[in-house]
């Protein structure tokens, strides 16, 4: 496993924009089979990339910490904001839990949705429908079983395509907005000030 400043140094020999970084949020696992199904299809894609990996689910404790195969980078852990605004990382593939969400937008990274449970679903549909911010990882099968090439067609269509590029331009766009949000008299901002306000008046 790497180091926190071993994850950040090898990022700064990438060139720009040029590695995938996949995080599924702090309790997001897989089973053996899709991992190995995971670094298939990144191996294929051809495309750098930074993965954290998290064991899969076992029974046996003693194998907890066990690494699966990775053909790149691998790490159990990753400062994701630093990662996410890092130069060298153009695309995240994310399980679209909110925090995820909009630390990917803030640092005006473009996604590829890929949920696992609870409200991550309908965050997919507005980041892909609505805000389109992000491409679909198609998850349909049953268990929600993803094979390779399904991975390497998602990885290379947000980081090669024609359609890449521009949700890459609407991520830029929306970091800007972002920043003027939470600036001084930002949307953002004015909204809290207002919500704060009228808590105040309920006492």
């Amino acid at each position: 496993l790497l180091s926190v400043h071993e994850c950040l140094k090898w990022l700064d020999m990438q060139p720009s924009g040029s590695v995938v970084f996949l995080c599924f949020g702090s309790v997001g696992q897989f089973p053996a089979e899709q991992l190995k199904e995971i670094a298939i299809g990144l191996e294929r894609s051809e495309e750098k990339f930074l993965w954290v990996v998290r064991s899969p689910p076992s029974e046996d404790k003693t194998n907890r910490f066990q690494t699966p195969p990775a053909p790149d980078l691998d790490s159990s852990w990753a400062p994701q904001v630093d990662v996410l605004n890092h130069g060298s990382v153009g695309g995240f593939v994310t399980h679209c839990g909110w925090n995820s969400v909009l630390e990917a937008v803030r640092a005006g990274v473009p996604m590829v949705g890929w949920p696992l449970y609870a409200e991550q679903k309908l965050n997919k549909l507005f980041l892909v429908e609505e805000m389109k911010l992000a491409l679909p990882m198609d998850e349909s099968t049953e268990g929600g079983f993803v094979k390779a090439a399904e991975i390497e067609k998602r990885v290379r269509g947000l980081m090669d395509s024609e359609e890449g590029k521009v949700i890459r331009e609407r991520a830029q766009a929306k970091k800007e907005e972002a920043k003027q949000a939470v600036a001084d008299g930002g949307s953002s901002i004015v909204a809290l000030a207002k919500l704060v306000e009228s808590w105040r008046k309920l006492e």
